[in-house]
């Protein structure tokens, strides 16, 4: 998730801001398969970042959490490797950071439990995205999506991470992983670090058919959200689709005008342009012919990395061997913390 360059340079230092040292980031994707625009602008960019300018970073396919939504099992298991097929091919480097399986760390399962016995359940039941995805499952909703942010929790927490790269859609479960944190130190003793956020600064990527909501897989709108495997041909067709307005210059006004204000955002964050630079470049473009230049500049963006993507793709056993190698990685950073937890709850 993005960060500013000055952050970049204090992680180089090992301080966020002054005092605050980064000991750790934790950050983790759902697999959906192949990641869309907005996933790959609002974190794994940036997560490419991170891995260079920090010694300590982990980096999870999130298995369990995946589960909260129905998967065929076969999906399931083609989307972990699609998944982790893209974001190697994004530039995550396996010798720089932990890249690994959840569920193949059983500790987080764990953890979950005992924290999830230190959490209000009305304060889950006031997240929402519990009200929002509850909805989608006929307003019945499941003992796993209501408490899944006590999982995420866990993921943090297990690690002792002190820095989670976050957008603002997360923020509200960020905040809980904080509250447990603090309650279980306030009961156990001082323990974990209470994670403290690295707020994005790309702007929210929205749906190319409507932009006043976010690019999202589940759209059932195909048109709605590029993929990062997308050929040239697909992608210059969503955005030739992108709704924009009856006014043809380039602007950007994400309240009055949110179409071309999102294609502005877009454009500036594939081609590392402010928004100014990119308005100026677009001076004199009707927004017909503007579509057309965003579309290029993420087919050029994303041209190398389909490529590697699809070289991966066909080595199945390479990816697993790195989730594998990852979890092992994972496991002994995780071993001996958790062993102090069961010591201070009291099973051992």
């Amino acid at each position: 998730m993005a960060t500013p360059s000055g952050l970049i340079r204090a992680l180089h230092r090992g301080t966020l801001g002054q005092n605050v040292v980064v000991d750790r980031i934790f950050s983790g994707i759902q697999p959906t398969g192949t990641p869309h625009l907005g996933n790959y602008l609002g974190a794994i960019q940036n997560w490419v970042n991170l891995q260079e300018e920090c010694s300590s970073v982990l980096y999870s396919i999130m298995d369990m959490h995946s589960l909260t939504m129905p998967k065929e099992p076969a999906v399931l298991r083609q989307n972990i490797l699609d998944t982790t097929a893209a974001i190697l091919a994004c530039g995550i480097d396996p010798k720089k950071c932990f890249l690994f399986r959840q569920s193949l760390v059983p500790e987080h399962a764990e953890l979950a439990w005992i924290l999830g016995c230190l959490t209000n359940v009305p304060r889950l039941l006031r997240l929402p995205q519990w009200k929002m995805k509850r909805a989608s499952q006929n307003n019945e909703g499941t003992v796993g999506l209501l408490t899944y942010p006590v999982l995420q929790a866990a993921d943090i927490l297990l690690y002792k991470s002190t820095h989670v790269p976050v957008g603002e859609d997360q923020v509200l479960h960020l905040e809980l992983a904080q509250d447990i944190a603090q309650h279980f130190n306030k009961k156990y003793g001082e323990f974990f670090p209470v994670p403290k956020a690295i707020l994005s600064t790309t702007k929210k990527i929205k749906s190319l058919r409507d932009p006043t909501v976010k690019m999202s897989k589940s759209d059932p709108q195909k048109l709605a959200t590029v993929n990062i495997a997308d050929s040239p041909d697909e992608i210059v067709l969503k955005f030739r689709k992108a709704v924009t307005d009856f006014t043809s210059e380039v602007t950007y006004d994400p309240a009055g005008r949110p179409g071309v204000s999102n294609l502005v955002s877009i454009h500036a964050a594939v081609t590392g342009l402010s928004i100014k630079e990119v308005l100026h470049q677009s001076a004199g473009l009707d927004t017909a012919h503007y579509k057309m230049v965003v579309a290029e500049s993420v087919i050029q963006k994303f041209a190398p990395i389909r490529n590697e993507i699809k070289k991966l793709q066909e080595d199945k056993s390479h990816l697993m061997k790195v989730l594998n190698d990852g979890a092992e990685k994972a496991k002994e950073l995780a071993g001996p913390i958790y062993q102090e937890i069961r010591h201070l709850v009291g099973f051992q």
